[in-house]
């Protein structure tokens, strides 16, 4: 009997991605799997139900999901969604392991295999399914065309008839993948910009793409590619080069965030006083409390005369590509996981089990049990 892959239509407000999209579906289309799509989940990216083909086309949520052997998601579950899951069967998807943790005792009583995708480790075999990478350089991105659309200047340099106008000057903080990306976007638009970045190491990827990187001397490498939190002098002393910096940019994207904690706070109010008026922050952190003091997620704060932003989902609003993008690591991760036509949960494989939360009514997970056994006492 052929394995049942089901996606429901995403239910979280703005939300425009879907798990997965005609092409990805034409790809991994043989005998042995099945695919029903919840109607209307692809249409706020362009996507009708006749253009997913030969699929079966579900209205009802219960009903989907109910025979679904493998669930494909963009963001977690509900609470009724859970409920609605077929016991025993597999759920993959963003599942926001570091919050809302009673979900997960509630898909361990319901015997689902989950798989968080924000889990899947940062190694060479797993860069095909790493949607982490592929949705964070959708968002860096996307935040300089918002930083570009709010700050009421060119970003290029312009010679015209009334005179020459300078280029803008741009400043990213965080050169991970978004940031990167950040960096290239705002460069073909024509800024000058600078990067940082706590970690040394990533100086000449910054150059690479026509930056100049600032340098405070600080070695801040973590675990898995991420920065370590940094002490109490370091933060002094990052603030206290940092500001001259920040004074002179006419638009900030900030992208330092580490998982599962409060995004690191590197602008401080006073920093945003000594910038020009009419410059822009762009705080990608902002889900996480933000890099900037003054950030307010999801909305616009005006400060002195610059202009604080702090967007939450940014790939959505870039929502066909990030769509196509997402179902390709989870392409990636389902051939990974199916193997000779049958569910293969292969817990010696450091990518199934590191991205495994919750299997055979227990949590697999050793970071999110502890946080579970730690709420609980």
């Amino acid at each position: 009997m052929a394995i049942q892959i089901c996606v429901p239509k995403e239910v979280r407000a703005g939300e425009q991605r879907v798990a997965l999209v005609p092409d990805v579906v034409k790809r991994l289309s043989k005998d042995s799997l099945a695919f029903n799509i919840q109607s209307g989940a692809g249409e706020l990216v362009g996507y009708t139900d006749s253009d997913y083909g030969n699929v079966a086309i579900i209205k009802d949520s219960a009903e989907l999901l109910g025979k679904a052997d493998i669930t494909l998601m963009v963001n977690p579950p509900t609470q009724a969604q859970i409920a609605q899951l077929k016991p025993g069967s597999v759920l993959i998807g963003y599942l926001n392991p570091h919050a809302d943790l009673e979900r997960f005792n509630l898909l361990k009583a319901k015997q689902v295999s989950a798989f968080s995708m924000e889990l899947i480790p940062r190694i060479s075999r797993a860069q095909a399914m790493d949607a982490l990478s592929s949705q964070a350089s959708i968002a860096g991105y996307k935040a300089v065309l918002l930083g570009a659309n709010i700050l009421g200047k060119f970003f290029p340099m312009l010679t015209t008839a009334a005179g020459t106008i300078r280029p803008s000057r741009v400043l990213v903080i965080g050169a991970g993948v978004a940031g990167l990306q950040a960096i290239a976007t705002a460069r073909r638009l024509g800024a000058i910009v600078e990067g940082y970045d706590v970690r040394p190491a990533v100086k000449e990827q910054v150059e690479s793409l026509g930056a100049k990187f600032v340098d405070i001397a600080i070695k801040a490498e973590g675990s898995g590619g991420y920065a370590r939190e940094l002490t109490a002098a370091e933060t002094a002393k990052q603030q206290a080069i940092l500001a001259k910096h920040v004074a002179t940019a006419d638009v900030i994207v900030s992208t330092a965030a580490i998982p599962g904690r409060p995004s690191p706070r590197i602008i401080s109010k006073a920093m945003v006083e000594g910038m020009k008026g009419g410059s822009v922050i762009v705080d990608l952190a902002a889900e996480g409390g933000g890099n900037c003091e003054l950030t307010q997620a999801d909305t616009t704060v005006l400060h002195k005369g610059v202009k604080i932003y702090g967007p939450t989902n940014v790939p959505s609003m870039v929502g066909n590509h990030a769509s196509e993008m997402y179902a390709k690591n989870l392409m990636n991760f389902l051939e990974l996981l199916i193997q000779d036509e049958k569910i293969n949960i292969n817990l010696e494989d450091e990518i199934i089990s590191g991205s495994l939360i919750t299997h055979a009514g227990g949590i697999h997970h050793a970071g999110i049990k502890s946080q579970l056994e730690g709420a609980s006492s």
